[in-house]
């Protein structure tokens, strides 16, 4: 006896739905991760939205006290591509921070190394960091 079940069908019981959904992502996920990553990475960068302690040292002694800032800034692409290619690498939370604050100095304090030049900032006690491509 052959069973035709073609068109009566509607909607998949829940398990089922389940295992495609699954199956979907499994296999749809890492293609559209690659190549977000490799759009940030070449030619969008990304956006870094952190809340964290922000402190500053300058030429001849000066400094500046830290103190909590949220900022948000668009980092260019070659950030990007150190922050995943360090990822890879089995780079700790400690070298990711990292990246991500020089990034921040660079672009956020040192307007793209354009003015501030010598100071020096510092990234600690992050409460939050979010990073969207």
């Amino acid at each position: 006896m052959e069973w035709n079940v073609s068109g009566k069908l509607k909607r998949p019981r829940q398990d089922l739905r389940g295992r495609i959904e699954r199956e979907a992502k499994k296999r749809w996920q890492p293609h559209v991760r690659a190549k977000a990553r490799k759009k940030a990475a070449s030619t969008d960068g990304l956006v870094v939205s952190t809340r964290a302690k922000f402190g500053f040292t300058a030429a001849a002694g000066t400094n500046d006290d830290a103190r909590v800032r949220d900022i948000t800034q668009a980092l260019p692409p070659d950030y990007a591509d150190q922050l995943f290619t360090a990822r890879e690498q089995g780079a700790n939370e400690q070298q990711l921070q990292q990246i991500a604050a020089d990034g921040l100095a660079r672009m956020y304090f040192l307007a793209n190394n354009s003015r501030a030049h010598g100071l020096g900032v510092e990234f600690t006690d992050i409460e939050q960091i979010q990073i969207e491509l």
